[in-house]
């Protein structure tokens, strides 16, 4: 196994040094960020698709929220979850701005930190969902809450293993450099397009 991360760091270094970010592509336009951009479209419109109907549930339905909900949804720890998850837009872009200066060690911390920080949201989110006083099959209002919420929680996780799987490719020397980037960009991304979501998700279930 250690022979194997040798033979790439020795590989990645010579590419490193004749200047080939990352070794792939050559002079052909790399065309990766706007394939995340467009796959992040794609999903919008799920989302989308989603909170029009919650919206066109709550417009028809003749008392809102239905019979078996809670008058006003609780705010302290959703509240909090949101500025968790906000903030962690700012940390990753911090470790993003640091790979791009050929900080390593910048990268691995602050996306460390940002992994951290949604794994702290994913978990209060269980802990809410263990304490509603409310389940998934009681009236029209549960059932799309956990679901918009659930769909969400599925998308975290993904952008969660995806700063895991950075974190974990940064331990090959040059892997990841000012010249050779894209991960941490694409997660950088995709972690964004999360939280711009849960911000309107976070809106329309417990504000409205």
């Amino acid at each position: 196994m250690q022979g194997t991360i040798d033979t790439s760091d020795r590989a990645l270094e010579t590419e490193h040094r004749a200047g080939i970010p990352g070794g792939h592509h050559g002079e052909h336009p790399d065309h990766r960020i706007f394939g995340i951009i467009m796959f992040l479209v794609a999903e919008s419109m799920i989302f989308l698709g989603l909170f029009a109907a919650y919206l066109t549930f709550r417009a028809v339905a003749p008392v809102w929220p239905p019979e078996g909900s809670p008058e006003e949804m609780e705010l302290l720890l959703p509240g909090v979850n949101t500025i968790i998850l906000i903030s962690s837009s700012f940390v990753i872009n911090r470790g993003n701005k640091a790979i791009k200066e050929n900080d390593v060690s910048g990268l691995r911390l602050w996306f460390a930190a940002t992994a951290a920080m949604g794994a702290i949201f994913l978990v209060g989110q269980l802990y809410e969902y263990f304490h509603t006083g409310f389940g998934l099959t009681d009236n029209i209002f549960t059932s799309t809450f956990y679901v918009l919420t659930g769909f969400h929680g599925l998308h975290v996780t993904f952008g969660l293993l995806l700063i895991l799987g950075v974190l974990w490719r940064s331990r090959y020397k040059y892997h990841y450099s000012s010249e050779s980037h894209f991960g941490p960009e694409a997660a950088e991304i995709y972690w964004h397009f999360v939280d711009v979501v849960w911000i309107v998700l976070f809106t329309i279930l417990y504000l409205l």
